[in-house]
């Protein structure tokens, strides 16, 4: 594991405060996709982006706005290199970003998690919770909603349409 130095810590702040451009609420840190800054040499830093899939149209966005956001911290030279491995998993959204998504009204990805203790499988639940009411009984409509990342759900309790964060 490579150590930070205070600024890369700092420059990493700024970098993972930085929003998804598809999901306003949540930041690249928190959704997981920020894998690293490394100061290269005076006024230089590189950023480490993963994608949430290989050929994600987010990305360029991304890329622009951690660039914006290091320029105006007064760092004239940023290079964001995509990382594709390891694989981006929706495990690595924090527990405050799948507490955004939720409120956002988007239902967050269900945690795949690593083995159980015993090295078995772990248990998955297959219900998705509507985000508006909390209902498990939810339907889909459509494998694909407003991005490829998400589907299409309808809770037939409250009978609202929502998005839902696929895992991956």
């Amino acid at each position: 594991m490579v150590t930070m130095t205070a600024l890369e810590e700092e420059l990493s702040r700024i970098a993972g405060a930085v929003l998804d451009p598809e999901l306003p609420v949540i930041t690249l840190a928190e959704l997981g996709v920020l894998r690293g800054v490394q100061v290269t040499g005076p006024g230089r830093v590189e950023v480490a982006l993963t994608p949430t899939y290989t050929g994600c149209p987010a990305v360029e966005a991304m890329t622009s706005d951690i660039e914006r956001a290091l320029h105006e911290h007064g760092v004239p030279e940023v290079s964001v290199l995509t990382v594709l491995a390891p694989a981006w998993s929706t495990d690595d959204i924090s527990e405050e970003g799948r507490r955004k998504l939720a409120e956002f009204g988007v239902a967050p990805p269900r945690p795949q998690g690593p083995a159980g203790p015993d090295g078995g499988p772990v248990p998955l639940t297959l219900a998705i919770r509507c985000p508006h009411c909390g209902s498990t009984d939810t339907e889909l409509l459509s494998r694909f909603s407003s991005t490829a990342c998400k589907a299409l759900r309808r809770c037939t309790t409250c009978r609202e349409p929502f998005d839902h964060f696929k895992e991956l």
